[in-house]
């Protein structure tokens, strides 16, 4: 009896955690929504700014967010996903191992300013790529890089070892059973970690004010070495800069709730992916 109730409890303890977790969620959605459809409109999702930022849209802002995450993803997911494999699949065991596993868990928890002083020391003075969408991709994929790893490392891991041994046995290669057993199932896990990472990249301010976003921009990007302007770094110069408040504020909450649906559709396209390919492979 009182088994059950502690058990009932802790149930009930779980359950509040959840509902306060989502409460906040629909709270932030709620209050950007309410503030910020007011601007939305045909216009302001295809035109450019104007009159000091005052009127226009955001169009060059929405593609310049694409650009940087999904350069940033298309950066750190090779490359995330080979160092999984190595260290769950060739990694020798031993402790030079179990230390490359804490520096990058160590290294999730760096602050993101950090990364953009980076990015700045490296990609845009040392390898002479100047503020550049190739800049901030390139920050923003290393910023996004330990938790791919960490995911896919968990995604792997994760997959039976007897899978792994009948793949062997049936004569196939190492490299084939990773290629055709083991990714294939631990690929849900995977899109997991990037669906995680394109939500923190695409909200980043730190790392593109140093290396690619740019307040004002005349027309679009020509180029992987033009500057950008990005949604993250425009909501916090309409807020912080220029001198008609009133008019930029409604603007920011604008493009506050243009991001939160642009992760969400990045998200939901890759959810639709992982959940297509877990269907495919567990049936």
């Amino acid at each position: 009896m009182k088994k059950n109730i502690v058990q009932k409890i802790g149930f009930s303890f779980l359950f509040l955690c959840i509902l306060v977790t989502i409460l906040f969620l629909f709270a932030i959605i709620y209050f950007l929504g309410v503030n910020g459809v007011k601007v939305l409109s045909w216009g302001f999702f295809t035109q450019s700014p104007r009159d000091a930022m005052t009127a226009g849209g955001v169009a060059p802002v929405i593609l310049g967010t694409v650009y940087l995450t999904l350069g940033a993803v298309l950066f750190a997911l090779p490359l995330g996903l080979a160092c999984a494999i190595y260290l769950c699949e060739y990694s020798p065991k031993g402790y030079i191992v179990n230390i490359i596993r804490i520096s990058i868990n160590n290294l999730a928890g760096v602050p993101s300013v950090v990364f953009g002083l980076f990015g700045l020391a490296i990609f845009v003075k040392l390898f002479g790529f100047g503020v550049s969408i190739l800049s901030g991709s390139l920050t923003l994929g290393i910023l996004a890089l330990p938790l791919i790893i960490s995911s896919a490392q968990e995604a792997l891991t994760a997959v039976p070892h007897s899978l792994r041994e009948a793949s062997l046995a049936l004569g196939a290669t190492k490299w084939q059973t990773i290629k055709r057993v083991v990714l294939p199932a631990a690929l849900p896990g995977i899109l997991t970690g990037v669906i995680l990472s394109i939500g923190r990249v695409a909200g980043e301010t730190a790392p593109i004010l140093f290396t690619a976003a740019t307040f004002y921009l005349k027309g679009y990007p020509k180029s992987v070495f033009s500057e950008v302007m990005a949604l993250p770094y425009h909501i916090y110069a309409l807020m912080t800069e220029g001198s008609h408040p009133a008019q930029q504020t409604a603007i920011a909450y604008g493009c506050s709730l243009i991001l939160l649906i642009l992760v969400l559709l990045i998200s939901g396209v890759a959810i639709i992916m992982r959940q297509k390919q877990r269907s495919q492979f567990y049936g």
